[in-house]
């Protein structure tokens, strides 16, 4: 159970950092280098508020920003500057499951923004549909810790991975 429960943050931090970040049209701003708190609010659901740090530095977000990384998992992947921030419509395929996500982001990329997301996926184990409304309340604490480096995320219970590995992480997820 403990295994499941790191892992659906470890996927649900993922997914969250994909409606924030990616390259299309138009390009998120870097995210200022240090240590970020990102709040994931999933109203209606049984997923308890999560909240988790990340580490990140300007190359961490310029890979995470880069056409290839996000395309490898993501067939659609558009970013449009609005006046109030950005929107973000993308179809992500994480496993056996095919996520259609449309996300607003507000807010300041120095200290503090807001993801707004609602989700709709198809497939996974069961096979099911399912549709989920998530926040994401980021706000920047500083610098990252001395036991840190630039792509560790540290997840409820003190669990930590590092961004890089979730090349490994998808790897090890099953195929369509």
């Amino acid at each position: 159970m403990r295994r499941q429960l790191v892992l659906g943050c470890a996927g649900a931090c993922l997914l969250a950092l994909l409606p924030a970040l990616g390259a299309s049209v138009d390009e998120l701003p870097i995210r200022k280098a240090g240590l970020w708190e990102l709040k994931l609010l999933r109203p209606g659901t049984a997923m308890p508020e999560t909240t988790m740090q990340h580490c990140t530095d300007e190359t961490i977000d310029k890979v995470m920003n880069s056409p290839a990384a996000v395309l490898r998992i993501c067939s659609k992947n558009d970013i449009r500057k609005t006046a109030t921030g950005y929107v973000t419509d993308s179809v992500c395929t994480v496993g056996a499951t095919s996520v259609t996500t449309h996300s607003e982001t507000t807010g300041d990329f120095n200290s503090a923004y807001t993801v707004n997301a609602t989700a709709h996926s198809d497939g996974g184990p069961s096979g099911a549909t399912h549709d989920t409304t998530t926040t994401v309340e980021a706000k920047w604490l500083g610098a990252c810790l001395p036991n840190q480096k630039a792509g560790d995320i540290v997840m409820p219970g003190g669990y930590k991975m590092n961004i890089k590995d979730a090349e490994k992480l998808r790897a090890a997820m099953p195929k369509k």
